[in-house]
Order: structure tokens, then sequence, then C-alpha cells
């Protein structure tokens, strides 16, 4: 999406973001340079559709899977202060991206001999309902054909239709992932979790094998069904502006698992790298500042 940010006199910083495109962003940053990541969606034909694929692509993310929909535009969001927080006001209804699964033979192509495919929440809640279908069909095909699937539910009530389509659509899309990486705040008015380990609990309990559940400030909960690993973060971390977060966590613990790093290894390296990136201006930072090896 086309992000503005910023604000002060109103004057906004144009940059390009979301939820999907930054964890792609942070497992480029962290894989060794012989992994190759792509990211799939759908884009518009206009100037800045072509100005966040060059965006995209000089971060070495493949973008030969990012159809073009004539016609249409990317989504767009503001972010602004509010009351001591941050708050984003979207624009989504004309965007190219709500269109990313209605072409199978090309989502299927997209998939074609991944090693890892990752979605989430936010992906469900912008298609159609037959889209959400196709979509987790082709996720379905390439997870027989032999790769991993990883969900992070990113539960974002406002984008959804009603609360029982939402549980029902997560519910759905956790069932044919091998790695949910769910935040609990974010899990616990929706279905009711009293603790993260009920949050991790309920995930296992639809066969999901691997369950990284962030909960801000504090411990990361790991759970198999084989093992439980509480994961703390950094103690020394001064947060500037905490957009990404979760997204970076979950690139970081993605590229560390396809890495082999333990469950609690790889969930250190994700602390450590959210901390970094909560420690400057935007999602999006460099490697370089990662301080990182």
């Amino acid at each position: 999406m086309v992000e503005m940010s910023g604000g002060e006199d109103r004057n906004y910083r144009l940059g390009y973001a979301g939820d999907t495109l930054n964890t792609a962003w942070y497992a480029r940053a962290l894989l060794p340079e012989e992994w190759s990541v792509d990211y799939v969606t759908a884009v518009g034909d206009d100037r800045y559709s072509d100005e966040m694929v060059s965006f995209i692509a000089a971060a070495g993310i493949g973008t030969r899977s990012m159809r073009r929909i004539a016609g249409k535009r990317p989504g767009l969001y503001l972010i602004h202060q509010e009351k001591g927080d941050r708050k984003f006001t979207y624009w989504r209804d004309s965007s190219a991206a709500r269109l990313l699964a209605d072409d199978r033979p090309v989502l299927d192509a997209a998939l074609k001999g991944a090693d890892l495919v990752y979605f989430s929440g936010i992906t469900m809640a912008i298609l159609e309902p037959r889209a959400r279908g196709r979509i987790l069909s082709a996720v379905i095909a390439a997870r027989e054909a032999g790769a991993l699937v990883a969900f992070d539910p990113n539960i974002r009530p406002a984008l959804w239709t009603s609360d029982s389509v939402m549980r029902s659509v997560l519910t759905a899309a956790a069932t044919v992932s091998d790695i949910v990486l769910p935040t609990h705040s974010d899990e616990a008015p929706v279905f009711g979790d009293g603790s993260p380990e009920q949050t991790a609990e309920r995930y296992l309990g639809l066969g999901v094998r691997e369950v990284a559940v962030k909960d801000g400030g504090n411990p990361a909960l790991i759970a198999t069904a084989d093992d439980r690993v509480m994961v703390a973060p950094r103690a020394d971390v001064q947060v500037i502006d905490p957009t990404g977060a979760g997204d970076s966590f979950n690139g970081s613990y993605l590229s560390s698992r396809m890495a082999g790093l333990s469950l609690a290894a790889s969930a250190t390296a994700a602390h450590g790298t959210a901390a970094a990136v909560v420690g400057h201006k935007g999602a999006l930072i460099e490697r370089a500042l990662l301080r990182l090896p």
C-alpha cells in the first residue's frame, strides 16, 4: 500500500508498506543471498504502482508474481497521532490487491516450487469470499507439493463484515498452516483466549504444528505438540515507532526457522529484529540498522 506518514503541519512522507510486505522485507534482509523471496500481489497501471514495484525490486524481493490490473490503483493509508498513539486511516475499496486471487492459474504458478508460503488475516480480509476460497486452495496445493505454510491472523475487525465471518475465515486459514504467528492481545477479544497459552493451545488443537504467540513487551510463547518455550524480549529497547514490530518479528522468526535455528534461538533473533525496528521511524529499516551479523 501507499503509506503517508508524518503529518506535522500537514506535511506527509510518501512510502510503501503493508503487513505481508514488511514480513517479506525482513525475511529477505535476513536470509542468505542464495535464497529468493518473491512477493505475490496485484498492482495497478499507474505511476505509484510503478514506483511500488521498483521499490520492492530494489530491496531484492522478486516481483515476477505481481499482477498488473488495468485501471486499478494501490491502497492508501495515512498515519496520524491521536491521544498519544498512532492511528491509521485506510482507503482500500479500489485497491488492485483485492484482485490478487482472481486468477487461480496465475496464483498456482506464483506458488509453484516455494519452500515457504506466508499469508495473513489481512490478505484474507480484503478478498471477496470466492477469492478467499481460491487462495486457500492454492495454499493447500503448494503445501501438498512440499511447501511449509505460515500464517499470521493479524486481526483487524474493521476489515471484516462480521465477527463470525472473521472467526470462521481465520480458523480455516489456520487449519491449512504449519506455523501460525498470532498476537495474544488481538486474539483475546475475538476468540476469548484468557492467556497466551490458551491462544497457542487453540491453534495446536486445529492441527497447527508450531505456534509463535507474540505478546507485545511480554515474553513470546513458542509452542509445539511436544514443547513450550517462553522467550523474553530485550530489556534495553527504546521505542520510537512501534509500526511493523510484529511483521518484523515474523520475518525474522521464519527466516531463522528456515535456516535451521531452534525455536528459542529463532524467537530470540525475532525479538532482536523487532527491537531494532521499533527504535527507528517507519515499518521498514535497512539491514545495516538491524545490528545483526
